[in-house]
């Protein structure tokens, strides 16, 4: 067992990353981070002891902390471990009681809190209403009320199970260890019963989490359509008529004192709540609600982007037609020209408005930030309840995104930044080469291409014109009928349900890795000549970056492989911003799609070389030469002539669509494909070890399965040797080189 020294503030484990080695803390502390809840976790504890297959927080260390590093992922391993330290039980048994009963103290505190957010938002809301039956006021529309409900958890912890580890761990901890530590069975067992109650207990501090920061914004909001400006406004009504304001301004110090109380707000939007509650004039002319149904949207969208009073009218009168037309999603001439035009307009405008807002270098107002991130334009065109669920949604913008999952607006800041590099084009030329195309072309001289590189402006407008139109046309699923600004008909559900958030994409790419574990994985060379590694090919994971894009579609987009010339660079995969559709599905879809134009970039012009042994070499060899194939029957060779018609005769459709059906169907032990596919698909995508061992006993997969994990074993044996000779020359053994390492194990 290695030691591990990190600094305060160095990530540990991150949140989503394969749990393959725990941390028993030696000297220090860690913090587990659940957004903005956290558990402290002292010296003994163990990050990881109560894992399952992925990190469910990121740990960070609280100070400067010393680790023990310990090889174990799942009840077997523990079982070794013990076994060989008995003196380790009683410190594994102790932190896993303990960790899990901190995970169920902050779950009883995230209910109450989730729990007084509902209470006091219903009893406000009626409040506000009866306040302006008694004074006789134009109650104002929040429909945001009709679609708030109380918490429906799906990970739920009792509250018998809260009082049974409180009286196990104030009362009875000492007498329980003494029994189960007699043994390494029982010590195995009661440590993986508090290990499969933490992870549910964890999956329920996520839900009530997630509904916190997703339903914070009813009390208070930036967009400022929210219970505290009901009241606000209410407050500055009253005193234009010169009536008492006291009691409303009870009903407003009351929320900005729920918000502190409630811990999910930052202390400076808790500051302005109080700011207004005790010093705000409120005969001055009100600041508070938009009405997003009174605004002219259009007009100030395209003047914020710099159009004049008349292509704003112009363009008025283009949505005007359009609108009216008797079927908006007819295919006929009249409706494909207006379409046409109105595409032109709105990159136009995103542009030209995307410059001024990282220019002004000021966060844009609600309705810009709809467009930007949605595609909304205009409250005739989408309906003015969507509208307003869009309104709401700007203050939650932090659920659409992670490390690396970005809007459409995000991503495009990150490239104005310089942060991330355009994507390539349709003629697969990345920035450098289109400028040095032009070059070529005689449209700009040297100098001008070497200062266009640095562009951040030109750079935007690339990956505008290429990926975003294309993408966005493409992730919106009709085609012939695509129109870029949101519309009513798209959303078939509230915009709550068909929103697609981090976590639905994390949990979607996830169940994809959880089969085929060797799915994100690329090689990359490591070298170290002076200590005796001349090359040395080493398995990375690199996770893709996931752009959503700003419409209600249907369909996932696998845009690009890699970032850049690198092959282990992240593949960027554009998913719509809402959607109807299966995600499950649609994300593995896409990474078959992935699957396929990976192997090509890294086979290079052997791709579909049979000479050259690969997934797309083995696979083309099978479809072009399957009526000769003996190991195919008469009705396979049938059924492959008909998926080749469907796929219009690509060999990556065909591919595509077996590894759907290898994913879905083949890792629960049902028959879909053909032997040839299967063997193909069974020696590239292989499952993971969990489904290689639960389809172990079919005949199908056994010889493959058997074949699989020799050979793993056999490489992790060379790497053993290979490592100790390292580390004895003085090299020392690097994440990457573990996470090599235990590719080999998976």
């Amino acid at each position: 067992m290695n030691v591990l020294k990190v600094k305060k503030g160095d990530l540990i484990a991150k949140r989503q990353d394969k749990v393959m080695e725990w941390y028993l803390i030696q000297e220090g502390s860690v913090i587990r981070q659940f957004a903005f809840a956290e558990i402290v976790m002292n010296r003994n504890a163990i990050v990881g002891i109560l894992e399952n297959e992925w990190f469910a927080c990121d740990y960070v260390a609280r100070e400067d902390t010393t680790l023990i590093v310990i090889p174990c992922k799942n009840a077997q391993d523990l079982h070794n471990i013990l076994s060989e330290h008995e003196n380790f039980r009683p410190i594994f048994l102790r932190t896993a009681v303990e960790q899990r009963h901190q995970a169920l103290c902050l779950y009883a505190n995230l209910e109450k809190r989730a729990g007084l957010l509902h209470t006091v938002a219903e009893t406000l809301y009626n409040d506000y209403k009866n306040l302006c039956n008694e004074l006789l006021l134009d109650e104002q529309d929040f429909s945001r009320m009709e679609l708030f409900e109380a918490l429906n958890m799906q990970h739920k912890a009792e509250n018998w199970e809260i009082s049974n580890s409180n009286s196990l761990v104030k009362n009875y901890l000492k007498e329980y260890m003494q029994l189960m530590i007699k043994d390494d069975s029982l010590c195995v067992g009661a440590i993986m019963e508090a290990a499969a109650q933490m992870r549910r207990v964890t999956q329920g501090i996520g839900e009530m989490v997630h509904y916190l920061l997703y339903n914070r914004d009813i009390l208070y909001a930036d967009s400022k359509d929210d219970i505290f400006h009901l009241f606000f406004d209410m407050a500055v009504q009253l005193s234009k008529k010169k009536r008492d304001i006291t009691g409303v301004k009870q009903q407003m110090i009351k929320i900005a004192g729920v918000m502190k109380q409630l811990g999910i707000y930052d202390a400076a939007i808790v500051r302005e709540a109080q700011e207004l509650c005790e010093n705000y004039n409120f005969s001055e002319v009100s600041k508070g609600r938009v009405n997003i149904a009174k605004e002219d949207s259009v007009a100030y969208i395209l003047e914020y982007a710099g159009y004049d009073g008349d292509a704003v009218r112009s363009f008025k009168q283009v949505l005007k037609a359009y609108r009216t037309l008797p079927d908006v999603m007819s295919t006929d001439n009249e409706a494909r020209k207006l379409r046409k035009e109105i595409s032109r307009v709105f990159y136009d405008v995103y542009f030209k408005a995307f410059i001024r807002s990282v220019e002004d270098l000021v966060k844009p107002s609600p309705i810009l930030t709809m467009f930007f991130n949605f595609g909304f334009m205009d409250v005739q065109m989408i309906g003015e309840d969507n509208a307003t669920a869009l309104y709401n949604l700007t203050d939650s913008l932090g659920l659409f995104h992670s490390d690396h999952i970005y809007t459409i607006y995000d991503w495009l800041v990150r490239i104005y930044q310089g942060e991330k590099e355009p994507s390539r084009n349709e003629f697969d030329q990345d920035f450098n080469a289109y400028l040095l195309d032009m070059r070529r072309q005689g449209s700009i001289t040297e100098e001008q291409m070497d200062a266009l590189k640095r562009n951040a402006k030109m750079k935007v407008e690339f990956e505008i014109k290429n990926m975003f139109q294309s993408g966005h046309r493409v992730t919106y699923g009709r085609v012939t009928t695509f129109c870029p600004i949101m519309m009513e008909e798209d959303l078939i559900n509230v915009v709550e349900k068909m929103a697609v958030t981090a976590e639905r994409i994390e949990n979607a790419l996830n169940k994809v890795r959880r089969l085929d574990y060797s799915a994100m994985y690329r090689e990359v060379l490591f070298s170290d000549p002076e200590r005796g590694i001349n090359q040395e090919w080493i398995k990375k994971e690199v996770l893709p970056d996931v752009i959503l894009m700003p419409d209600a579609g249907t369909r996932a987009l696998m845009w690009q492989e890699t970032s850049g010339a690198k092959s282990d660079t992240p593949a960027r995969f554009l998913f719509p911003m809402f959607t109807a559709g299966d995600i499950d599905e649609q994300m593995v879809e896409t990474v078959g799609r992935f699957r396929w134009e990976i192997c090509r970039r890294v086979q290079g012009v052997y791709w579909n070389d049979i000479r050259e042994k690969s997934l797309t070499s083995e696979y083309c060899d099978y479809i072009q030469f399957y009526r000769k194939n003996s190991d195919l029957s008469a009705d396979a060779k049938e059924k492959l002539k008909t998926a080749l018609a469907r796929a219009r005769n690509s060999y990556r459709e065909v591919f595509v669509k077996d590894y759907q059906a290898w994913m879905k169907y083949e890792s629960q032990g049902s028959f879909r494909l053909n032997k040839v596919a299967r063997d193909i698909l069974v020696r590239y995508c292989p499952f993971s070890k969990e489904v290689r061992q639960s389809l172990a006993s079919n005949p199908q997969y056994q010889s493959a399965f058997h074949k699989l994990d020799a050979e793993n074993r056999k490489k992790e044996q060379r790497l053993i040797a290979l490592y100790d000779k390292y580390e004895a020359a003085g090299g020392v053994i690097t994440p990457e080189l573990k996470e090599n390492q235990r590719f080999c194990q998976m």
